[in-house]
């Protein structure tokens, strides 16, 4: 574990972090006009705008502030906002907020993380280029509050991919991260000095481990590494040698991992699903053979926690199966976590720790209010509220969004959450008045899942007139091993049909009609909405895909080169691409093998830079339905990878998606402008008169 103030997601396993989980449903969306011949009533907008729409730059431009972070020692409070319409980082004295200014300057794509060095002199940030998720670890250096000098990127190692591994408060000047560019299928550790710049070689990862623990002096003390049957090998470090700890087999390898050492003793954290089915927190000693169950949960992993800034020590840790739930571990913090649910019931969580502790960041939210931050004084117990993410929403009367737990056909339970529109449910108790028309929002991953509280597409399109329901399905994390199991090799068999299972659940209950429903995703969301299209094309009533997978063989071929120690778990969990039987399995459930038999309109969008589902995923769809004359509309950002960063970009394509689902569903939208058009780098490669509203002008 690193020493950090921050709370920590606890590691499950690298797969789970890594295959889609970049993409993002609530985050997703050029010029030039082709067309492709269309059906139906494609282009024929049966929805109009009206004076009660909530503008989309409202719930997906730039917010005012976000990502906010106190520096270790307290005096200064950080924040992301825009710098000439780019979100950059912002630095203040704790008590002069007006006094804030810019230490970065990126002109091109945002700043999405960042972090303060110990030397709270410092702020680092990752960046990568148009998207390629080659991240540099670049460095502004801080004098009177203010950057002094430009930003130094101090990874230049060209077509690398760097993470920060690990911080200390023992070791301000220095931090551990991990490289890959002597070997790109391997990530070595190195240690980076952070004023110098100088770069050291700590562990050279022959082992071909794809994680690492640090203890709180930053040395390595555990490396994790796949086995062949898909499981993991948790090796401990002694001196310059690898010492076994702990096997896990296949079916707990994402839900059993190393944490990291028990403060500065001997004994380890670690994740176990081993002998129970959902993730317990436990504590083992230096053998490995003693175990200790700390917290656990029936339903739910242990997941989110708060760990002591200096000791290391996990205080408390959350479980989420409907709507999180903290158990607590340390009650010195007590009355803290008892304040602060006090003033923020719905969700919350501490966005940084002050070395002493004496100060905490908190974030608040609710489903029908985005982050409000709040200062909390540890001695005094009183909390300072600092501002809100997007104010502009603070007067808007927000959709509720409420929990159902729905049966699939084979018994298995899915957490599902609904939002409907205000219009369709009055008195805000989940149960739709009338049947509307629905969208069904498949999450990416698909080893990720949707969660309960504010989510900005939701309220975009139940604004719009549209129920949005999404679904975990089988796969899903965050429910125990047997469920993430359940979707090995389930990709359009089970897990398709626990969409089909929920769209029925929502006809049943009044929510929607069996023909009236569209479904949209991104990432493993994007291929489901491309096999309901394809292996049930009446379904569903049109479709869009965002950087979704047409070809699953094609996909495993051109994983990055770093995902390589993973390999097996893909196989696993997905297909095994390399032999005849797999191969088979795999383009049977492959979109691009079923694109003949379309026959409701699509739209896709697609990042031209995009190093996990490459352009030729979209572009190999686009031309089979072009020859087959099926309805497709597809656009391309040439700025952007697996999902779209710049807001521009997100306001375009959102633009876009709103008209395509009024033509097709009835619901309102708001016109895409030329401005919005122009500020973007969309280009409707294919489809456009499928979009109403689309700028004339719009030819690049």
């Amino acid at each position: 574990m690193t020493t950090t103030s921050q709370p920590v997601l606890l590691k499950r396993s690298a797969l789970a972090l890594l295959l889609f989980a970049g993409c993002s449903n609530s985050q997703t969306a050029a010029r030039g006009a082709s067309s492709v011949a269309t059906s139906g009533n494609v282009g024929q907008a049966v929805g109009h705008p009206s004076d009660k729409l909530i503008p989309r730059a409202t719930l997906f431009g730039n917010p005012q502030r976000a990502g906010v972070q106190l520096s270790h020692d307290g005096k200064w409070i950080s924040w992301l906002a825009p710098v000439d319409g780019v979100m950059n980082v912002w630095a203040a004295p704790l008590n002069a907020l007006d006094q804030a200014a810019p230490l970065t300057h990126e002109t091109k794509r945002p700043v999405r993380s960042y972090v303060w060095a110990y030397t709270n002199a410092h702020v680092l940030y990752l960046q990568d280029a148009g998207g390629d998720e080659n991240f540099h670890v670049f460095r502004v250096a801080l004098r009177n509050g203010k950057a002094d000098g430009d930003a130094v990127d101090l990874t230049p190692q060209a077509g690398a991919r760097v993470e920060l591994a690990a911080a200390s408060y023992l070791a301000p000047s220095k931090v551990m991260i991990t490289e890959n560019d002597r070997n790109p299928e391997m990530m070595d550790v190195y240690s980076l000095d952070i004023a110098t710049g100088e770069r050291k070689l700590v562990l050279r990862n022959d082992e071909g481990f794809s994680d690492f623990s640090f203890d709180h002096t930053m040395t390595v003390t555990f490396g994790t590494r796949m086995t062949p049957d898909g499981g993991s090998a948790i090796m401990r470090r002694t001196g310059d040698k690898w010492v076994p700890f702990q096997t896990v087999g296949m079916a707990d390898s994402m839900t059993t991992a190393m944490v990291g050492p028990v403060g500065e003793s001997s004994d380890i954290y670690m994740l176990d699903s081993r002998g129970r089915d959902t993730a317990a927190l436990v504590q083992l000693d230096a053998t490995g053979q003693k175990q200790s169950v700390l917290a656990e949960n029936a339903l739910a992993d242990a997941g989110d926690a708060l760990v002591h800034p200096t000791t290391d020590l996990i205080q408390a840790i959350a479980f989420d199966y409907e709507k999180p739930s903290w158990k607590l571990l340390d009650p010195s913090i007590a009355p803290d976590v008892k304040a602060i649910q006090a003033f923020a019931p719905d969700a919350w969580s501490i966005g940084s720790r002050t070395v002493d502790d004496k100060l905490w960041l908190v974030t608040a939210s609710s489903a029908t209010q985005p982050a409000r931050y709040f200062l909390w004084n540890r001695a005094t117990q009183k909390q300072t509220f600092l501002f809100s993410a997007r104010p502009e929403l603070d007067a808007i009367q927000l959709a509720p969004m409420s929990s159902h737990v729905i049966k699939a056909r084979d018994g298995k339970k899915l957490v599902s959450y609904l939002t409907l529109p205000r219009s369709a449910d009055p008195d805000g108790d989940g149960r739709a008045n009338a049947p509307v028309p629905m969208v069904l929002m498949v999450h990416g991953g698909p080893w990720a899942r949707d969660e309960y509280g504010y989510n900005a597409i939701h309220q975009l399109l139940a604004n719009r007139g549209y129920a949005v329901l999404a679904v975990n399905f089988r796969g899903s994390t965050g429910f125990g091993k047997a469920f993430i199991n359940a979707g090995n090799g389930a990709w359009g068999k089970a897990m398709h049909n626990d969409l089909l299972d929920a769209v029925q659940y929502a006809v049943d209950n009044g929510v929607t009609r069996a023909d009236n429903v569209c479904i949209v995703g991104g990432s493993y969301g994007g291929y489901a909405t491309l096999a309901g299209l394809t292996l049930t094309p009446e379904q569903f009533k049109c479709g869009v895909d965002i950087v979704g997978p047409s070809n699953l063989i094609t996909l495993m071929k051109s994983i990055p080169a770093y995902w390589a120690p993973l390999m097996a778990q893909f196989k696993q969990r997905v297909g095994d691409h390399e032999t005849d039987e797999g191969r088979k399995a795999l383009l049977a459930v492959s979109p691009l093998t079923h694109a003949d038999k379309i026959v409701r309109p699509l739209l896709i969008g697609q990042g031209a830079n995009d190093p996990r589902v490459k352009q030729a995923e979209s572009e190999q769809i686009v031309a089979a339905m072009q020859k087959a004359n099926r309805p497709v509309s597809y656009a391309l950002f040439p700025d952007e990878g697996h999902g779209f960063a710049r807001p521009e970009n997100n306001l375009a394509f959102l633009g876009v998606v709103e008209a395509f689902l009024s033509a097709h569903l009835g619901g309102e939208y708001q016109p895409l402008t030329a401005a919005e058009l122009a500020a973007s780098s969309m280009q409707i490669k294919a489809g456009a008169l499928g979009i109403p509203g689309l700028p004339t002008t719009s030819a690049k």
